[in-house]
């Protein structure tokens, strides 16, 4: 099968997380931000304009919210992983690129970010 050339964008999602190895990162939750691109074949959906044609973005974005906000890494790359593979549970998600974000996690850098590509096995 070739690579689906659509994708589907979740941008800027904004969460709250313990996140990180210090002692206080343990105990007090961290802003992420997450930003998600899924690869799939949109092109039944486009003729279709029926939801049960696409990837639900809405259901994406509640497991990803659930997985983040109730989790504990201690790296943010772990994090991402994580992200990926939710995604990849998703029928229709080929591929998946998972940006996070941990604003303020370096002096004098607006943010730290891992940025990971997976592909459906």
């Amino acid at each position: 099968m070739n690579e689906p050339l659509d994708k589907i964008y979740i941008r800027d999602l904004q969460l709250r997380c313990i996140v990180g190895i210090y002692p206080e990162e343990r105990t007090n939750k961290q802003d992420v931000v997450i930003n998600i691109v899924l690869w799939c074949d949109l092109r039944k959906a486009g003729a279709s304009d029926q939801i049960e044609d696409t990837v639900n973005y809405k259901f994406v974005k509640k497991g990803i919210t659930a997985l983040v906000e109730n989790s504990d890494y201690l790296l943010i790359e772990r994090m991402a992983g994580a992200i990926g593979d939710l995604c990849l549970e998703e029928a229709g998600v080929e591929r998946v690129q998972v940006t996070v974000d941990k604003p303020g996690a370096l002096r004098f850098a607006r943010s730290v970010a891992v940025e990971i590509t997976r592909t459906r096995a």
